[in-house]
């Protein structure tokens, strides 16, 4: 019950904060919300606990009170330990969040990114002309008046996503201005509501952003007249734009080693890769910060390889037991054809397995 409350609210989250200055706090509250709000409290009542009075406290429980909180106790093997669905400093959907909203039989956000890179997909008409604007989206999560006069501008390109992007959002503005992450080009927020004072570095715990896991050695870049900007949809910013640069660094990682690879089709990042001499090898690309959600995923489709190798950001791999969240969330026929990997390991990983064949020979 809790780990299905959990996740229910998640989905209350995301659909929330994607109505300006959460204008739904006020009554009546919109059906998801309040489907959500009353399930909370029977669970309350039913474990003994005092329930949340009303929306805005049961926003600030799901900023507060982490996954493997009594409340929900949601297995250690599900979700990270400590993950909140609101950021503290944010004030938004983490990353988390939109991961755990996603998880279930209709998809949540990660269906609704697919669903909209399959359609520009479809329209794009060539795999090739695809791909150009899929790598448009992947670098521009925000467009402003400046980006539509630099150099590489495509009007061709623009012309088949500008339906992607919407107005900023509110809720995303700072005295009227925006800051976006000099790293990973999402939205940022500092903690105190004010614009910061522009001087490196920017201290990382007064700074969010969307990404969450920036290293900041500069200030927030500024967007001064925010009516002139258009931003891209939040799934396309979390399940596109932040895997780009994983997907870039496993590509540069394979050309150095002289590695062919062919993009396959479908909506995310995904190849096969040629003459590897260990049967049929693909690549997924992905930058999720939950290993056994992504476990569960991958495992909801029958590998189309003989072995797909998952390349997640090799900082994301290091941390502790990350990796063994993942192995141990697959299903045991599966454990040997989905391998985790990172572009550094990509390679050496390859020849790895290409000893190991030998020596089974």
């Amino acid at each position: 019950m809790g780990s299905e409350l959990f996740r229910e609210l998640a989905r209350m989250v995301v659909a929330l904060a994607d109505i300006q200055e959460l204008r739904s706090f006020a009554l009546p509250y919109p059906g998801l919300a309040q489907r959500a709000l009353d399930r909370t409290v029977m669970h309350c009542l039913d474990i003994g606990e005092t329930p949340p009075r009303s929306l805005p406290e049961l926003w600030e429980w799901c900023r507060t009170r982490s996954a493997d909180d009594p409340l929900f106790a949601v297995p250690a093997s599900l979700v990270t330990p400590g993950t909140t669905l609101v950021h503290p400093v944010g004030r938004m959907p983490t990353r988390s969040c939109l991961e755990v909203a996603s998880h279930g039989q209709d998809g949540g956000v990660v269906a609704h990114a697919r669903a909209l890179l399959g359609d520009l997909e479809a329209r794009c008409g060539t795999g090739e002309r695809y791909r150009k604007c899929r790598r448009f989206l992947a670098r521009h999560p925000v467009v402003d008046q400046r980006d539509r006069f630099g150099p590489g501008w495509s009007k061709d390109v623009w012309s088949r996503v500008k339906d992607l992007y919407g107005p900023l959002p509110e809720s995303l503005l700072v005295d009227d201005k925006f800051l976006r992450c000099p790293s990973c080009g999402l939205p940022a927020l500092p903690r105190n509501g004010a614009v910061p004072v522009p001087r490196p570095p920017a201290i990382a715990a007064d700074i969010w952003c969307e990404g969450e896991e920036c290293l900041r050695g500069n200030p927030p870049e500024l967007i001064r007249e925010p009516d002139q900007a258009r931003i891209l949809r939040r799934s396309l910013r979390t399940f596109l734009v932040l895997p780009h640069r994983t997907e870039e660094a496993a590509r540069e990682a394979l050309d150095r080693a002289g590695i062919d690879q062919e993009a396959l089709l479908g909506p995310l990042p995904a190849y096969r890769l040629r003459s590897t001499g260990i049967g049929t090898v693909d690549i997924q690309v992905y930058d999720r910060l939950q290993p056994a959600l992504l476990a569960t995923h991958l495992s909801d489709s029958t590998p189309s390889a003989d072995r797909v190798l998952v390349v997640v950001p090799d900082e994301l791999a290091g941390r502790d037991g990350y990796r063994n969240a993942f192995t141990d969330a697959l299903p045991a026929l599966l454990r040997h054809r989905l391998v985790l990997t990172t572009p550094v390991n990509l390679v050496p990983d390859l020849g790895r397995f290409r000893r190991e064949e030998k020596g089974d020979a």
